[in-house]
């Protein structure tokens, strides 16, 4: 089998590099191998975007503009291309895919617009017959570092805003499933674009170490778990380096008596299940009060158990597999983490198993975990997989406390018919993206993502508002031009003032 090697200057690019299996999780066969950066890719990368840059930097807004939109067609028409490469790599379902692609799009739509986002801040006589203006510049090469998951859309947040900044951008998908994002990359090298303005260098954490202290690297976008996040930024900021670093999350769901359970369960299956739990915005835990708790877990449970995964015929599944055997076995072993601590496994996944695809691929079914308390260490920790946890509550202020009381921040809902708790909840959680009776509050891509404590560390969200500001640097200028040439002025070593 051939490997795959990197996407440098426009060209594919293969090395001695040391070889890494690419598995296909339906099955467990091998899809694909890639080579890990060698010195000399990652040198023959960051030379080619350094050229790159010096030449993109000088190209008219219009024209960047103009490039992004050819590639946002590219993409449109090569969506179903990108889905069969993610549901092979990945093993995602093939609606979910496309959903992912066309979520991704919509950052390039809002890249091409950089002739309105990118326009600077201008005062006139800030002071007498003195103006002021802000102009933002880009930073030069900038990397991206993006997570096995979304090996399409997290890509698409990053480098199609960067680019429009202004910047040359290095792209190190996962070493798991990184086929999508290099077909992705090669798509943008067919458009007009100079090549080596996006370059993709695949690899493992030695390619990223070796990334993090170059020189010629000024800003870091991360997407992974946290302890890796807190790494990367640690790493980031000791070389000089902007960074935008985001972690993991454990997000929850609160539901009222008040609401209507019938769509308040669709919503949380479809969130909690979805992508086989692997999404850091994922719901992973649902508080429910008391009195109407076994009327809600009724109608929970008999959905979830209609739900299917492990089929031959993976386009009849409802969600795919888990990424790889090691992950499968990671997830498996909360869930009876959860059962020595007291916990009732009213739905276990781990059935599955016992079917007729037991000895194909990483697949896990859906999980269902009632009695389970905050103090729990199968609660504290990011399970990442197809495993809804349950947490019986009383009141609105109990489910608050136990949602700020969590180390991860990075979104939460609630599910309600009234308006006051709803503004109660989210005026009270400490969280960075809240939904009211939306299960998923990713933000659109007009706005910025982005969670808080230890789901992001960084200044500025990705994406959006934060994803422009994160990728330019601000220059303010201050200028007064004399009236005429026989203007007289004087010597004042007062501090400037009104």
């Amino acid at each position: 089998m051939q490997k795959t090697g990197h996407f440098i200057a426009g060209n594919n690019y293969n090395d001695n590099g040391r070889s890494i299996d690419i598995y296909n999780p339906n099955d467990g066969s091998i899809l694909d191998k890639i080579t890990s950066a060698t010195d000399e890719s990652i040198n023959k990368a960051i030379e080619s975007s350094l050229k790159a840059f010096e030449e993109w930097k000088n190209v008219s807004i219009s024209k960047r503009s103009e490039i992004l939109y050819e590639f946002k067609i590219l993409l449109e028409k090569n969506i179903l291309k990108i889905a069969d490469l993610i549901t092979h790599d990945l093993g995602k379902v093939k609606e979910d895919a496309i959903a992912e692609v066309r979520r991704g799009i919509e950052n390039v739509e809002y890249a091409y617009g950089i002739g309105e986002i990118l326009k600077g801040e201008h005062n006139k006589n800030v002071s007498s017959s003195i103006d002021s203006w802000s102009e933002f510049e880009p930073l030069g090469v900038v990397l991206g570092i993006t997570p096995f998951n979304f090996p399409s859309m997290v890509p698409l947040w990053m480098f199609p805003l960067a680019i429009a900044a202004g910047n040359s951008f290095i792209l190190k998908p996962s070493e798991k499933d990184p086929l999508a994002s290099i077909f992705i990359a090669k798509l943008f090298n067919q458009t007009s674009a100079p090549k080596g303005l996006l370059n993709v260098l695949n690899g493992d954490k030695e390619v990223v170490e070796k990334l993090l202290v170059n020189k010629n690297i000024k800003a870091v976008s991360f997407v992974g778990s946290t302890p890796v996040a807190k790494s990367v930024y640690k790493k980031s900021s000791e070389y000089g380096k902007r960074c935008q670093s985001l972690g993991g999350a454990k997000n929850h769901a609160m539901v009222l008596p008040d609401a209507n359970i019938d769509y308040s369960t669709n919503q949380i299956i479809s969130a909690a299940f979805g992508s086989s739990g692997q999404r850091c915005m994922a719901l992973s835990v649902v508080m429910v009060f008391s009195e109407i708790k076994q009327k809600f877990l009724k109608s929970l449970t008999k959905k979830v158990s209609n739900l299917k995964v492990g089929l031959d015929i993976q386009e009849s599944n409802s969600f795919g597999p888990l990424v790889s055997s090691d992950h499968r076995e990671k997830v498996m072993n909360y869930i009876e983490l959860s059962q020595k601590e007291g916990c009732e496994v009213i739905l276990d996944g781990r059935d599955l198993l016992k079917g007729k695809n037991s000895n194909k691929g990483y697949h896990l079914g859906p999980t269902i975990i009632d009695k389970v308390s905050n103090s729990m260490k199968s609660y504290k920790n990011e399970i990442f997989g197809p495993v809804l946890q349950v947490i019986e509550i009383e009141n609105i202020n109990e489910g608050i406390k136990i949602i700020n009381e969590n180390e991860f921040g990075n979104g939460c809902c609630i599910f309600t018919s009234n308006g006051q708790y709803a503004r109660k909840f989210s005026n009270n959680v400490d969280i960075g993206m809240v939904g009211i009776n939306i299960p998923l509050p990713v933000p659109s891509s007009y706005h910025s993502f982005g969670g808080w404590k230890n789901s992001f560390f960084g200044d500025l969200g990705i994406y959006g508002p934060d994803g422009l500001r994160f990728y330019t640097n601000r220059k303010t200028i201050t200028q007064k031009w004399p009236e005429n040439e026989n203007e007289k002025s004087k010597i004042d070593l007062t501090m400037p003032n009104n």
